[in-house]
């Protein structure tokens, strides 16, 4: 399946380092769990992004895409100076933007 475009939009600013287009991908209340911490809106979400993605200079790439009710199950590859490894984030989309993002 073709990726939906705020998913490719979230890889592809996290991959070029660019925290505005990356932040500019989420609503302004979106959701953001990392393996149960929870991170509530644009400035939390900037937060996590320095300390756990592209402040340490994280990469992605899509494994694959599944999507159900309303949600897509993404697997990733990542790379950095942080996790490396594979994972599966489920992204909940509003139109242009994420909702939320669960990583787990």
């Amino acid at each position: 399946m073709a990726t939906p475009e705020p998913i490719r939009r979230f890889v592809e600013a996290t991959n070029a380092g660019d925290t505005e287009a990356f932040l500019g991908t989420f609503t302004d209340d979106a959701l953001l769990s990392d393996w149960g911490r929870s991170f509530q809106g644009r400035e939390q979400i900037a937060r996590w992004n320095q300390s756990d993605n592209i402040g340490v200079k994280s990469h992605l790439r899509i494994v694959s895409i599944t999507p159900a009710d309303g949600t897509y199950r993404v697997r990733i590859a990542v790379t950095g100076d942080g996790f490396n490894g594979e994972g599966d984030m489920t992204f909940t989309l509003d139109d242009d933007r994420i909702v939320s993002l669960v990583i787990t």
